[in-house]
């Protein structure tokens, strides 16, 4: 088990999506951010059974970054409850997971 995470969040729209990847990635609170434009999600809100085509942010970091993350995604999010779940990573490439760790890092060598 390695200390990196997936987080995703789900986002109303493209430039949303943009904005709130361009910031984690500046932050350095995330070392890579994808964005899946035109997802489709099926939720329940309030009560009613709700649709929405929405984009999907595959955000990797570390445990040790994710309430820092946590907080700077609700903050800018536009949702009133945004999606925001940390998924375990459990293995992966040397290089990938060192790449990822540097540029987690306050500052790059």
């Amino acid at each position: 088990m390695t200390d990196k995470i997936v987080v995703l969040s789900t986002c109303a729209s493209e430039e949303e999506a943009e904005r709130l990847a361009r910031t984690l990635v500046d932050q350095r609170l995330a070392a890579c951010v994808n964005v899946i434009p035109r997802m489709k999600s099926y939720y329940r809100w309030r009560g009613a059974l709700e649709t929405a085509e929405e984009c999907l942010l595959l955000i990797k970091s570390s445990r040790e970054r994710f309430a820092e993350l946590r907080t700077t995604l609700e903050k800018a999010h536009s949702y009133e409850v945004p999606e925001v779940l940390a998924l375990p990573v459990v293995e992966g490439a040397a290089n990938y997971l060192n790449w990822l760790q540097t540029s987690l890092a306050a500052e790059e060598p």
